[in-house]
């Protein structure tokens, strides 16, 4: 039935949408990790300037973000002149600038849920570890990140639902290219403006149901761990 009712290009905006969402999670965990146990175990002043710019899509409109993204991974700008320097094309209205671009919408996301999941440890298993003779790298992977494992899980969901439903970064990085940057918002968009209600409604209803769906998983896994742990923060989002 589902079959029917979607269209050949339904489907593939739902494949460009899945997979950016999957590749840019994936990397956004490598590089929230990091960061995140950076400011959680930091003195430096700089802690807040970082916070406050990891923090800044969640205000900063998307447009704004998208339209200075375009302009530095142009011929002209810093990521263009790198990848011309490489040897390789401009990142804009490409998959891989699409990924860039999701990454630094979706950075708050991913960041914010590790770090108060680091906070939430406190120094005691660390110091417990370090006196059984445990390296850092060894109490990193080991005895933190199992420990972590609430905020990961928490991380990767919203990051996953975040970048699903971007539309303004996605619109002036990626463009509308049918089976490269044509997104599920996009595409949406495609048939709104072309007075395709039917279809409009559809895809519409199928982001809603995904998002109520995300929603409540949050929810269950939080109350979950509440009921077992009060370590891990107990706001779902973690922001």
């Amino acid at each position: 039935m589902m079959t029917t009712i979607l269209s050949p290009e339904d489907w593939q905006a739902i494949g460009a949408t899945l997979k950016l969402s999957l590749v840019t999670t994936f990397f956004l965990l490598l590089i929230g990790i990091a960061l995140a146990w950076w400011l959680s175990q930091t003195r430096s002043r700089l802690k807040i300037f970082v916070e406050a710019f990891v923090a800044l899509p969640l205000i900063l409109p998307p447009t704004v973000l998208g339209f200075y993204l375009l302009l530095a991974m142009g011929p002209q700008g810093p990521i263009g002149k790198i990848t011309n320097a490489l040897g390789f094309s401009s990142l804009a209205f490409t998959f891989e600038g699409l990924v860039l671009a999701s990454m630094c919408y979706s950075l708050p996301f991913v960041v914010r849920p590790l770090q108060n999941a680091f906070e939430s440890i406190g120094i005691r298993p660390l110091e417990v570890a370090a006196t059984l003779g445990a390296g850092p790298w060894d109490r990193f992977f080991s005895l933190i990140l199992p420990m972590i494992k609430q905020g990961i899980l928490t991380a990767s969901i919203l990051g996953f639902a975040h970048t699903i439903g971007e539309f303004g970064v996605v619109l002036m990085v990626g463009g509308n290219i049918p089976g490269v940057t044509r997104v599920l918002s996009i595409h949406l968009y495609d048939q709104v403006e072309a007075l395709e209600y039917s279809k409009a409604h559809w895809l519409a209803g199928i982001m809603i149901i995904f998002s109520f769906l995300i929603l409540l998983l949050l929810h269950m896994i939080n109350n979950s761990h509440s009921k077992n742990s009060k370590k891990i923060p107990s706001k779902p989002y973690g922001l």
